[in-house]
């Protein structure tokens, strides 16, 4: 009886603690590029908070972090003989296995997993 108990208080944890998972934001994340019909661009996320660019040359992302729902992604703008260091920090709308929508006030950008 005791290692029914057992099984049973040890499923029960499994569950709870698989339905509490966060999904997880590791991979690319793309969106259709305006005006480009079949062609997307995005962002690797990496582990060690590393971050790339997906078809996009004048926007070399480098690192992530994040901390809760905010969001940190930060890089190189590049264009027209400058480059530029940015650093730019979203709130995570919405993530989830397919999704991940950030917003930045009214702005808002909108990825699906790859």
């Amino acid at each position: 009886m005791k290692n029914v108990l057992k099984g049973a208080a040890a499923l029960a944890l499994f569950f709870i603690l698989g339905c509490s998972e966060k999904p997880e934001i590791l991979g690319d994340w793309v969106q259709p590029i305006p005006g480009q019909k079949d062609r997307v661009q995005g962002i690797r996320f990496e582990n060690g908070g590393k971050l790339s660019s997906i078809n996009m040359s004048t926007l070399a992302y480098e690192t992530w972090e994040r901390n809760g729902n905010k969001l940190v992604l930060s890089g190189k703008s590049i264009g027209n003989g400058v480059t530029s260091p940015f650093s730019d920090t979203y709130y995570i709308e919405k993530l989830d296995e397919q999704t991940l929508i950030l917003k930045d006030g009214d702005f808002t950008l909108t990825y699906f997993r790859r």
